[in-house]
């Protein structure tokens, strides 16, 4: 892991977010979470899901169908984090960069996964998109526009 140029005061969080996305704690990662959280669709980048009640069915069906997570090196200085990783979904490898924005607090304010190759993001969205019909809110939500 390679946090050269992460500075100490929000290096916790995404510490704490690393290890909660690796070993399934879904209540960890929403406690790295600022309440009004958001989370940018990687593959429409029209849908900002908002909110723990709304990121928490995402967050859970994302990182139970991912396996092999890995981060391998987190950057960034000041507010901002890119966590590098890969993991695997279904039998697809994938690669991911997480930019991760951080409040004053140090704690995740937006989430903006990059998904590749694009094979293995399409197998995602075909997957998710069923399984996210269970919550027509949190999708009503995330497709209206920002405040």
């Amino acid at each position: 892991m390679s946090d050269a140029l992460a500075d100490p005061v929000s290096i916790d969080s995404v510490a704490r977010f690393r290890h909660a996305t690796t070993t399934n704690d879904i209540t960890a990662l929403l406690d790295t979470l600022t309440e009004d959280a958001e989370l940018v669709s990687p593959v429409s980048g029209r849908l900002v899901f908002r909110g723990r009640k709304d990121l928490a069915p995402l967050l859970t069906l994302v990182y139970r169908a991912v396996s092999d997570l890995r981060w391998t090196d987190t950057l960034g200085t000041g507010d901002t984090r890119v966590l590098l990783g890969e993991a695997r979904f279904g039998p697809f490898r994938m690669t991911e960069a997480m930019v991760l924005d951080l409040d004053t607090d140090g704690r995740i304010q937006r989430m903006r996964p990059h998904l590749r190759p694009w094979l293995a993001l399409t197998a995602v969205a075909v997957w998710l998109g069923p399984n996210l019909l269970r919550y027509p809110g949190a999708i009503r939500r995330a497709a209206r526009p920002a405040r």
